[in-house]
């Protein structure tokens, strides 16, 4: 096996964590350590990296990205592979333990059976817990490869018991080259999206091809820079609040229908067929699914929100102390420029900390209007 398998191709900017794995699989048969734990922040492709690693270790020549194991990886459908991806905003102990349980089995096709957990930040204690016990003592072959934000989201005993492989944000101009290349997207558009996603490959892509997209993270911004009182804040908060619901419901609505399509077909029938007596308690659990996917993309899509005021007021600071970098949202100087002029550098910094604050709170399940509401007040003009 070469150091450039092209089951890698895809992960931009990580060759020191490609590296450490590659070496990993090309040392497989001398034995490969039980779990793994890849941290990074959004967008980095921990999922990607974790997949990849899977069907790296399966394929026989370590990764050709072509064989019939490399096509079943990535397809989905590798009977080795098994993946909690959860759509929740906590993964369940339900679900844990029935990862745990499938662990048990041995692999079908090759030498080992994998296990990649998603987002495992979002396991609470409990969860963990059992995982934990599985990790301790796994079956012959068994590999766990978990996918977190950071180390500091997993439980202490967990992080004891893995290896860790840490990814970095690539950089813009590789997520430019890769929207161009991968998506056929022309390149000045390419460059924009990269930077105003801020190099979160999945989001540059959604921004690179949805008008509407990048017309909602517009507006959000200009929302920001217009609050001049009270008045303004709470109403621009309530369109914050529209522009998240809207973008959640863009990435679920037609995934939903897609499903419950899927869904029927496998009972044998077909959109608008009466639905038997015996088969409403799986469409309802369904539904029921859906609806807490759709209180996650909210969440997701007000964090985002945030994340890009973030950016915002990170340009404004920028041009406020002439700090030689790149703006983030370079469509927009004039603006930024103006809100430079009118505010202090200590003035942006106390912005900055109020967006921060209110993640924290929108975390913490604190109702969703009123943090935008009172982030709004915080981001009031004040003249400097």
């Amino acid at each position: 096996m070469t150091a450039s398998a092209p089951i890698w191709d895809d992960l931009l900017g990580q060759p020191e964590a490609v590296s450490q794995l590659e070496l990993a699989v090309r040392h497989r048969d001398q034995g490969v350590h039980h779990a793994w734990l890849v941290t990074g922040p959004p967008g980095s492709g921990r999922s990607n990296l974790a997949h990849a690693f899977a069907a790296a270790l399966l394929c026989p020549d370590g990764g050709c990205a072509t064989c019939k194991s490399c096509t079943l990886a990535k397809a989905g459908t590798h009977p080795d592979i098994s993946v909690l991806s959860t759509e929740k905003v906590v993964i369940s102990i339900d679900e844990v333990r029935a990862l745990v349980a499938d662990s048990q089995f041995g692999s079908s096709m090759g030498k080992f059976r994998i296990m990649i957990i998603e987002d495992a930040d979002r396991m609470i204690e409990r969860s963990s817990n059992v995982l934990l016990k599985a990790l301790e003592e796994p079956p012959a072959g068994t590999i766990w490869l978990l996918c977190a934000p950071s180390e500091a989201d997993m439980l202490p005993t967990i992080r004891s018991r893995v290896r860790r492989v840490g990814l970095k944000v690539p950089a813009v101009e590789e997520v430019a080259r890769l929207l161009i290349s991968r998506d056929g997207i022309d390149p000045v558009l390419a460059g924009q999206v990269a930077a105003e996603s801020q190099s979160h490959i999945g989001m540059a892509r959604r921004l690179a091809t949805s008008h509407e997209a990048r017309s909602r993270r517009r507006e959000t911004l200009l929302a920001a820079l217009s609050i001049n009182g009270v008045t303004s804040a709470v109403n621009t908060a309530e369109r914050w609040l529209d522009i998240a619901k809207k973008d959640a419901e863009a990435l679920t609505t037609e995934r939903d229908l897609e499903e419950r399509n899927a869904a029927l077909r496998t009972m044998g029938l077909q959109p608008g067929d009466p639905i038997p007596n015996n088969m409403k308690s799986d469409l309802k659990a369904l539904e029921e699914a859906q609806k807490r996917r759709a209180t996650r993309s909210l969440r997701d899509g007000i964090d985002r929100i945030l994340v890009d005021l973030l950016s915002l007021y990170r340009d404004v600071l920028t041009l406020q102390v002439n700090a030689q970098t790149p703006l983030i949202n370079a469509e927009l100087l004039s603006q930024i420029t103006e809100a430079a002029q009118l505010t202090t550098p200590a003035q942006t910094i106390e912005k900055l900390e109020a967006i921060a604050k209110a993640r924290l709170r929108i975390d913490r399940n604190v109702r969703d209007l009123m943090v935008l509401e009172s982030l709004g007040v915080s981001l009031r003009i004040k003249r400097g």
